[in-house]
This record gives structure tokens, C-alpha cells and sequence, in this order.
């Protein structure tokens, strides 16, 4: 396990995946810069774009003539947000790994936290205190959280939380097959299957000012339940040796 110093890392893979994020990914790259910098991090940034119809790989493309930090992996065709973050954790090559969209909901500074709590864990979470998102989608997360407690007996307290800290040895033992909204879900439960030490932190969450979230197309719902099935089914006997208590992260 890689020893760290209070709030510095020894390298870190800071991970955007973005669809149609041209009014915030420049915004995004350019305080991920700020912050790394600031604390003489050895850093990368790795924007995953899937597939977007706007100038985001552009803008992209422009910020990485100015800093070869900045790295850029396109998808011809959208492929759905959990591939995105999965290719951007894949893309990683530093000790450990960030990753946050790229809307700017979130602020990059509350990393500080998850590096100091990280000494001693394998992996940090965030949850939204409080989310900042419209009833309809807070009602959806409500009911996707429950029913993954309900079919895998994983009690998270925000499974999808878009700010998240990893030592990438420990990413590397795990192969996610969720491609959809399943991702985090299946990540945090082969986290817990391969006995890994979690721990949570609240985080502050802003509302989008800029672009749209595609979370709540009928689509993307309905490949998120074909997942869940599939993983469940896979993992079926794995689940059955891992105590109910073990699967509960406070």
C-alpha cells in the first residue's frame, strides 16, 4: 500500500468523462490544473468524450497544446456514461485515481479530505450533502439505491456519486462489465467482494448551470436494469459468502 503525506499524493490520474460539456470542460481542466498545481501534485487529466455532437474534444484538444498533461479519448458513438469513466479509469497510469464529471457540480478543493482519509483505505466516496438536483431525478436515485440494497444487500449512502478517489492497484484487480448507469453500483460491489476497506465523505453538490444530464432517458434506465440482472446473476455465489454486515458502508 502506497504511504501518502497529509493532503499530497505521490501522482494522481484526475478522470472527466464528459458527453456535450462545452460550456464546462475548459472550466473543469483548467481548475483541475489550479488545484493539482497549487499542491505540487505529479498529475494527469484524462477526459473521456462519448461521443459528443458539440466542441468539447476541441476544447480538449486546445487545452492539451498548452499542457501535454491534458489527454483526450473519444468515442466515435456514445457508449453510455459507465464506459466512459471506465475507459478513463483504465487510461490511468498514476498511484492513485479521481475521477468527477466534468458539469461542475462538484468542487475539486474537497478533495483534500479524501486524501487525507485515504491513509488506510483503498477507496474514498462521496456522497451529495445535500444533492442538488430536481425532484423527479431525487425521487429515481431514491429508488435505484434501494433496490440495489434490496438485490445485493449493498447499503451505500449515494451510490452514484460522482466524486471518488482510488489507489489504482486496487482498481486494476477489478474488471466492471457494466457499461450504463450500473457502473458505480458494480464497482462498489466488487469493491466490497474483493474485501477492499471503503470509506465515505459527505461533499458539497452545486446545480448544472450549463448543459443537460441524460441520466433519465428511458434508455439509459432501461440498460441500467439489464445490467443489474446480469451482474446479479454473475455474482450470485460470490454475494452468498460475503456477510450482510460486510456490505454496509457507514
Amino acid at each position: 500500500m502506497v504511504a501518502i503525506k497529509t493532503e499530497k499524493l505521490p501522482s494522481l490520474s484526475i478522470v472527466f468523462p464528459a458527453y456535450n460539456e462545452e460550456k464546462n470542460i475548459t472550466i473543469s481542466i483548467d481548475r483541475a490544473q489550479f488545484y493539482a498545481k497549487r499542491r505540487n501534485i505529479d498529475y494527469e487529466i484524462i477526459v473521456v468524450d462519448d461521443g459528443s455532437r458539440d466542441a468539447t474534444a476541441k476544447m480538449v484538444s486546445d487545452e492539451i497544446k498548452a499542457d501535454e498533461r491534458v489527454k483526450l479519448i473519444r468515442h466515435k458513438k456514445n457508449q453510455g456514461y459507465g464506459a466512459t469513466v471506465c475507459d478513463g479509469l483504465n487510461a490511468a497510469s498514476k498511484d492513485f485515481v479521481f475521477f468527477t464529471d466534468s458539469d461542475l457540480q462538484f468542487d475539486i478543493n474537497e478533495l483534500d479530505q479524501f486524501i487525507k482519509k485515504i491513509e488506510g483505505y483503498d477507496a474514498v466516496i462521496g456522497y451529495r450533502n445535500p444533492r442538488r438536483d430536481p425532484l423527479m431525478r431525487l425521487v429515481n436515485a431514491w429508488g435505484w439505491k434501494y433496490l440495489i440494497a434490496l438485490v445485493f444487500g449493498v447499503k451505500v449512502g449515494d451510490l452514484d456519486c460522482a466524486f471518488k478517489l482510488f489507489r489504482r492497484d486496487v482498481l486494476k484487480k477489478i474488471k466492471v462489465k457494466s457499461r450504463g448507469a450500473m457502473f458505480s453500483a458494480e464497482l462498489i460491489i466488487r469493491l466490497i467482494i474483493n474485501k477492499n476497506k471503503i470509506s465515505q465523505l459527505p461533499v458539497n453538490h452545486y446545480k448544472r448551470v450549463a448543459g443537460n444530464p441524460t441520466g433519465a432517458k428511458l434508455s439509459v434506465i432501461f440498460r441500467a436494469f439489464k445490467e443489474l440482472f446480469a451482474i446479479r446473476a454473475e455474482l450470485n455465489g460470490e454475494l452468498a459468502q460475503i456477510e450482510r454486515c460486510d456490505r454496509i458502508i457507514s
